[in-house]
């Protein structure tokens, strides 16, 4: 593997945290992901489910976990199933981990070849009551595809229709939420690794580029420095490209004058950044783009020091939605009249700036969270308002990643990254 792997400990740690909340007499499986074809023999890039990888570290396919906290036989209370090797997948695809090789990198000491599972998840289900199931309840989920946890789930529920069925992602998208010292260096590397990709870009950036280029200096940056590559697919849009929140064409000509909204991040360790920043393709602002990027750079930072534990994100995001207000109405692109009258339901902020301020991040950019509960110390967010004027034809949005805390204020993760107006014009004309 690229990356530095955590320690055993951190995942023997949450798998005590998971088995802990779980009901007695209960057993709980997670599975990795498949690997997608695409056609003929060709397939994407392997990607661990991220739930499985928080339990056990293990970032291989073909990997089942098993957790069976109440079982008698201590060899059963955590069990992980493996594929094994053979000379023929080792020329052809490389060495995978052997059993010493896992147990060193989960801490779990019962490690089976995957063709065991059923034999031994048939004596386990003849003596249990619950089973839980992992299904992906994300708030932001849309799978049409039916992926392997999915698979197995139907398969092994009609298997044992009379045991019970219990939930994981509850207790998944609690536990998840609150970061450990260890993931929060992981997500610090992330964006440290980000840094050098867009302080690259800053050096680069000029009328006549094209967007896709951009993207290409970033990735260089990534890999170069044992990242896997993007968080999530990149967003490089050049002027009236950044009115559009998800653009992701990036084979448009950077033109002079116009501005370049960037919004990517590299991951680590399966672990995410997520940062935006929106730059002046000649180097330097017009008083109108000036005026609004440091508008948006005014809310960001009023929104910044909101995020600390107790605050729920309705209430984060309406004390925002009033400070974008008032910033509309300086750029004159709001009356105050109009929003005197404005609904409360739909306020008028709305039309220039229509996407949420914060997400929680961590193994996913998206990350584990239950949205309807207070912010806690410890959780990694992010912080992006945006101002989007097609008329003018451009877009200005800055992001950052937060980690809460509990007496202090937040910790800008990026702090390093340049924001200021100054420091991003004074580089770029260095």
């Amino acid at each position: 593997m690229k990356y530095t792997p955590l320690s055993k400990d951190f995942y023997t740690e949450n798998r005590k945290a998971f088995m802990k909340k779980m009901n007695k007499n209960s057993v709980a499986v997670f599975n990795s992901n498949d690997i997608y074809p695409i056609s003929a023999d060709s397939t994407f890039p392997f990607e661990q489910h991220r739930d499985i990888f928080y339990l056990s570290g293990i970032d291989q396919e073909e990997t089942i976990l098993l957790l069976y906290p109440d079982s008698k036989d201590i060899n059963f209370r955590e069990i992980i199933f493996i594929r094994e090797t053979n000379p023929k997948i080792q020329i052809w695809e490389g060495p995978k981990f052997s059993k010493k090789e896992t147990v060193k990198l989960s801490g779990i000491k019962s490690v089976h070849w995957i063709e065991n599972f059923d034999k031994i998840f048939s004596i386990i289900c003849s003596k249990i009551d619950n089973i839980y199931w992992n299904k992906n309840e994300h708030y932001r989920a849309n799978s049409p595809t039916q992926t392997r946890e999915d698979r197995f789930i139907a398969k092994y529920q009609s298997m044992y229709p009379s045991i019970k069925a219990r939930r994981s992602n509850p207790i998944l998208q609690e536990l998840r939420s609150v970061k450990s010292d260890e993931e929060i260096n992981q997500i610090q590397n992330a964006c440290n690794i980000t840094e050098k990709g867009f302080r690259r870009i800053l050096k680069f950036l000029k009328p006549n580029v094209w967007e896709y280029e951009i993207e290409a200096e970033f990735i260089h940056e990534f890999i170069k420095n044992k990242s896997k590559g993007f968080a999530y697919s990149p967003i490089i849009a050049s002027g009236k490209n950044s009115n559009i929140l998800h653009y992701n064409e990036n084979n448009a000509k950077c033109h002079k004058d116009d501005l370049i909204l960037i919004d990517v991040g590299a991951e680590y360790g399966n672990y995410s950044s997520d940062m935006t920043r929106t730059l002046p393709i000649s180097g330097r602002f017009n008083k109108r783009q000036k005026a609004v990027y440091e508008s948006v750079l005014n809310i960001k930072k009023i929104a910044t020091k909101l995020l600390k534990p107790g605050i729920t994100f309705d209430e984060f995001h309406l004390q925002v939605g009033e400070t974008v207000t008032k910033e509309l109405i300086k750029l004159n692109l709001l009356s105050l009249k109009d929003v005197k009258n404005q609904s409360k339901d739909n306020p008028l902020y709305k039309k220039f700036f229509m996407h949420g301020v914060s997400h929680h991040l961590g193994l996913d950019t998206h990350d584990y969270g239950l949205i309807e509960n207070p912010l806690k110390a410890n959780m990694v967010v992010t912080v992006e308002p945006g101002i989007y004027i097609p008329n003018e034809n451009f877009g200005v949005r800055l992001e950052d990643v937060v980690l809460i805390q509990e007496k202090s204020e937040p910790l800008n993760l990026m702090n390093s990254i340049p924001i200021e107006v100054d420091e991003i014009e004074n580089i770029m004309n260095s």
